[in-house]
């Protein structure tokens, strides 16, 4: 099982209270984390990743196990702590400025 912490706006968007927990088995990738996210709350579809090309937004931020990879690639396999529910795979809005 795998926990999900997501920023305030996406819970409230999705009507999600708490952590999000995905079901799956054996390994997973950012992507398949991402499409299983979006295929249980559809009205998340968009606010991740971009329509069409499915990149992750701009001032979107994953992390996993204290480290951010959102940069890695999407076939990124993630961590057995993630995998486990050890630890969450954290989604955050990211803020730029002065």
């Amino acid at each position: 099982m795998i926990r999900v912490q997501l920023p305030y706006h996406l819970r409230t968007l999705a009507n999600i209270t708490g952590e999000v927990q995905l079901p799956f088995d054996g390994t997973v990738t950012v992507r398949e984390l991402i499409d299983a996210l979006e295929a249980r709350y559809p009205m998340l579809t968009g606010t991740i990743r971009e329509h069409g090309t499915m990149k992750r937004r701009a001032y979107v931020r994953f992390f996993a196990c204290g480290m951010d990879v959102s940069h890695e690639s999407v076939t990124m396999e993630l961590p057995e702590a993630i995998i486990s529910g050890r630890d969450p795979f954290i989604i955050l809005g990211a803020i730029s400025g002065g």
